[in-house]
């Protein structure tokens, strides 16, 4: 019996995402191995946070880099650098008065949840154009002498009614204001971890440990200007000031390490050519079931570019909704999880499944939906 049996919690089939309340991802053996040694000896904690941040800051192609305890970790200690720099060490109450910087800019078409991390930190978000639209105008006459930075959040499912990249770096730098922006989900491709701050040459970008990189769950990656990452880490641990409750172990420091250089080792087009087979599959076997539609959808959920499934289901001729098929599979054991698609679909995710595992979805759907469909109305 093993230990989430002992405890009596079902284990989860994950096609659903990368998400924190599943679990984030599974780690693979060179993780684990980085995490059990890390866990054998004591060390310099000031040190190792040093020497991991200038391994990766090299693996990246960036100037510095800095591990935190995940990617809203790093966008708190990052919006601290920006608004307090590496001098104002401990600033509660924060900085009032004509020196303050203390407003982060962000565009209303990119209101996440996770944009909670900036107002932890102090900062109050000015929020510029609509769902639909932004102006160039509207983000130069936004900044102010209050400004610390402004936030992007990266991904094609938040672009709409945002202006592009490279135009807020543009404004943005021209008033001597840094661009943070936060790529937790934006990998694949690997290039995006150099891509935002070379390439674009956004001032920090942030990445999460626990989602496609396969680290662990409690860990996350600050990429770019050394000064930057030098303010991040005086204001995080292992330092006693505003950052220290997002702790970052020696295990979460080197199984991160380890796990971006085995990322960067993938063959990351032979990865999605598979996970196209996977979906194509689902498409040839559960599309020829009476009442369901199965197509492909792209990009996924947080606009990666990788395929997953968007099943239909007819309730007239299936016996159940989507919304119920996806509960139905949720409480199996072990529970299945996919996404909702409204009330008459389901997404699947192939790409964070273990082999065997997508036959086995496949099953539980026959198997709900053999008992549960309806005998054609008499004619």
């Amino acid at each position: 019996m093993g230990i989430y049996e002992t405890l009596g919690v079902k284990r989860v089939i994950n096609a659903d995402a990368r998400l924190t309340r599943l679990g984030g991802s599974l780690m693979p053996e060179p993780v684990l191995q980085a995490m059990r040694e890390a866990a054998r000896s004591y060390v310099d904690m000031f040190e190792l946070q040093q020497q991991v941040g200038r391994r990766l800051a090299a693996l990246t192609n960036n100037q510095a880099a800095y591990v935190a305890t995940g990617a809203a970790a790093g966008l708190f200690l990052s919006t601290l650098a920006c608004m307090l720099g590496p001098e104002r060490l401990g600033a509660i109450p924060w900085p009032a008065g004509a020196d303050a910087r203390d407003e982060v800019i962000i565009h209303r078409a990119q209101r996440i949840p996770y944009d909670l991390a900036v107002r932890q930190a102090g900062a109050r978000l000015i929020e510029i154009g609509t769902q639909a639209a932004t102006t160039p105008a509207e983000l130069d006459a936004a900044i102010g002498a209050r400004t610390a930075a402004v936030l992007f959040i990266a991904g094609a499912h938040l672009s709409q009614g945002a202006l592009p990249l490279a135009e807020v770096l543009r404004i943005a730098h021209a008033r001597g204001v840094p661009v943070i922006v936060d790529a937790a989900a934006q990998l694949p491709p690997p290039e995006n971890l150099w891509r935002f701050t070379r390439e674009y040459g956004a001032d920090l970008a942030i990445f999460s440990g626990g989602k496609d990189l396969c680290g662990p769950q409690a860990s996350g990656l600050v990429l770019g200007r050394p000064d930057l990452i030098a303010a991040c880490q005086a204001h995080g641990a292992p330092h006693q000031r505003l950052g220290r409750p997002m702790k970052v172990g020696k295990e979460e420091l080197l199984g991160l390490l380890a796990a971006v250089e085995l990322y960067l080792q993938h063959d990351h087009a032979a990865r999605i050519a598979g996970f196209e087979r996977t979906v194509a599959g689902w498409i040839d076997t559960l599309g020829r079931l009476p009442g369901l539609v199965a197509e492909r959808a792209f990009p996924n959920e947080a606009g990666q570019p990788t395929p997953r499934l968007l099943l239909r289901c007819d309730p007239a001729v299936c016996g159940m909704s989507g919304a119920e098929l996806r509960e139905q599979l949720w409480a199996g054991d072990p529970s299945i999880a996919v996404a909702a698609a409204g009330t008459d679909g389901i997404f699947m995710s192939p790409d964070l499944l273990e082999p065997g595992q997508e036959q086995l979805i496949v099953e539980r759907i026959v198997q709900l939906l053999a008992g549960a469909a309806r005998p054609p109305a008499p004619r």
